[in-house]
Order: C-alpha cells, then structure tokens, then sequence
C-alpha cells in the first residue's frame, strides 16, 4: 500500500510516518520506480504498535526500547518491567502536580466569585502577584511528556 492508504488506515498523518521512518522506528519502505513508498503489512502492524505506545503518552526513546524487545522475542523483558514502572513513575508525578494546579485554579476562581470591573478582580489579582514570583511559576507548570 502506498503512504497515502497507511495513513488512512491507521489514522495517522503521512508527515508522521514520515518522521517515524526518519526517526528510525519505522523501517524504510521500499519504492517504486516512480519513487513512491510501497508498505506492507507489517509496517502497519508496527505503526499500530507506535501509535499505541504514543497514547500511553511514552516518549520517543521508549518507544524505541520498546520495539528493541519487540524486534526480539527471546529476548528477558525485565528492561521492558522497569522502562514501565519508570513510566507509571511519571505518570503519577504528572498527576500530583495537575492535582496541585487544579487546586490553585480553583483559589484563583474563588478569589472572584461575581464579575465585577477587571480593576478589582481576584483572579488577575491572583495571577499578578503569582507571577511576581517566578520560580513557583515554572514549578507549577505541567509539561504534557516526560
């Protein structure tokens, strides 16, 4: 199948799969003499694979493990048990600090709970004086990856 059905199959761009075949995590395609790419089967298993390990929002690198222990199916997946506790690790990590920002915005909503003229509102108020400090700023803000 050419990129423009594997992209359509898999719901994925075709610059993406592109970046992925880049990247190294999709083998390249063989081509046609017109110079088009031309996968199988297998390549849309492994795009499926990658695309599900990007939902479970893994980074690039441990995908690229991933798809080592894949490749290799003899292979002691103790390195594949660890990668994923260092993973949950994260997630849990992640989910404390939007706990934590949740909590905040939701100070700051209190701070204003009636519209009232922008001059005296709580909320700006709130993010002024915040915002005066800038190291609590970049604690409290939540990178969507690891």
């Amino acid at each position: 199948m050419r990129i423009g059905e594997l992209a359509q199959s898999s719901g994925t761009p075709i610059e993406t799969i592109r970046f992925y075949e880049r990247e190294g995590l999709l083998p390249a395609a063989a081509r046609t003499e017109g110079n088009y790419r031309i996968y199988t089967p297998l390549h849309a298993e492994r795009l499926a694979f990658i695309r599900q390990c990007r939902s479970l929002d893994m980074t690039l690198d441990e995908v690229r493990v991933l798809l080592q222990f894949r490749d290799d199916p003899l292979a002691d997946c103790g390195e594949v048990n660890s990668l994923l506790d260092e993973h949950i690790g994260h997630v849990a990590e992640r989910i404390r600090a939007l706990r934590a920002l949740e909590k905040e915005l939701r100070a700051l909503r209190a701070a204003c709970p009636v519209p009232h003229a922008a001059a005296d509102c709580g909320i700006l108020q709130g993010i002024d004086h915040a915002g005066t400090q800038p190291a609590a700023a970049s604690k409290r803000h939540v990178r969507g990856a690891h």
